[in-house]
C-alpha cells in the first residue's frame, strides 16, 4: 500500500498548488490550461486504446461494455446524483463536478492506476504506483489550477479505489489474468478520450455515466469460466 499512499499524496499536493497558483491566474491562462487538460485526456485515452486493443481477444467487447454500461450508468443517472452531490457542497458546483469527474477519470482509470495495485499484492512491486504517482502530481495541478482545491476529493477517491483493487487482487489472484487487465484498460481508454472531448466541448459526453462499463469485462470472463466449467461437466 506504499505506492497508493504516495500516489495520494501526491494529488493531494498537486491540488493544493495547483489551487493556491489559480488565484493569480487570469481567466486567459486559465482557459488555455483547460485546453491543454483536455487535449492531455484524449491523447492518454487514444494511447490507452491503441497500446491494448492489438491485444485484446474479444475485438467487440469493448463496445458491448460501453453500451451496456452506458445504460446501467444513465438509468442509475450517476453522474445526475454527482453533480447533485457536488452542487450542494460547492458554489461552482456544476464547473467542479465536470473536473471531479475528470480527475477521478484520469487518476483512477489508467494502466498504471490499474495494474499498480496489482503488482503491489502479487509481487510487492511499487514501481507503477511511484510512476502514476508523479504524473498525477502534474496532472492535480493543472486541474486545481483550473477548477480549484475540490480536485484534492479524487485523491479520497483514489485511495479507495487503489486500495480496493489491492485488496481484491490479494484474493482474487488466480483470476486477474492479462487477457482480462487488457479489455478493462481498452474500456478506460474510451472513457479518458470521452473524457477530453467532453472538456473541450468538441462533444458533452456524461462519462460518469459510463462508468459501469468497466464492470462488463470481469462480469463477461467470469461468464466465459462458468460456461468452461459447465462444459467440463457435461
Amino acid at each position: 500500500m506504499i505506492g497508493t499512499i504516495a500516489n495520494t499524496a501526491a494529488i493531494l499536493a498537486g491540488s493544493l498548488i495547483g489551487g493556491t497558483v489559480r488565484h493569480g491566474l487570469k481567466e486567459k491562462y486559465q482557459g488555455i490550461l483547460y485546453v491543454a487538460m483536455g487535449l492531455a485526456a484524449t491523447g492518454l485515452g487514444i494511447n490507452a486504446v491503441v497500446q491494448n486493443m492489438p491485444d485484446s481477444s474479444f475485438p467487440v467487447l469493448f463496445i458491448g461494455s460501453l453500451a451496456i454500461g452506458g445504460v446501467v450508468g444513465t438509468a442509475v443517472d450517476l453522474e445526475g446524483r454527482f453533480n447533485k452531490l457536488v452542487e450542494s457542497r460547492a458554489k461552482d458546483g456544476s464547473q467542479l463536478a465536470r473536473g471531479l469527474s475528470t480527475a477521478i477519470m484520469l487518476f483512477c482509470i489508467g494502466t498504471l492506476s490499474i495494474l499498480g495495485p496489482i503488482n503491489s499484492a502479487l509481487h510487492g512491486d511499487e514501481t507503477f504506483l511511484f510512476t502514476n504517482a508523479m504524473l498525477d502530481f502534474v496532472t492535480s495541478m493543472v486541474l486545481a489550477s483550473t477548477f480549484g482545491y475540490g480536485i484534492a476529493v479524487a485523491a479520497a477517491v483514489l485511495f479507495c479505489w487503489q486500495g480496493g483493487i489491492f485488496l481484491l487482487a490479494n484474493v482474487a489472484a488466480p483470476y486477474l489474468t492479462g487477457g482480462l487487465m487488457t479489455e478493462i484498460s481498452i474500456v478506460g481508454g474510451f472513457l479518458i478520450f470521452a473524457s477530453g472531448l467532453s472538456i473541450l466541448k468538441i462533444k458533452e459526453i456524461s462519462t460518469m455515466n459510463l462508468l459501469p462499463a468497466l464492470l462488463v469485462p470481469p462480469c463477461w470472463f467470469a461468464l466465459m469460466q462458468l460456461t468452461n466449467n459447465l462444459g467440463g461437466l457435461l
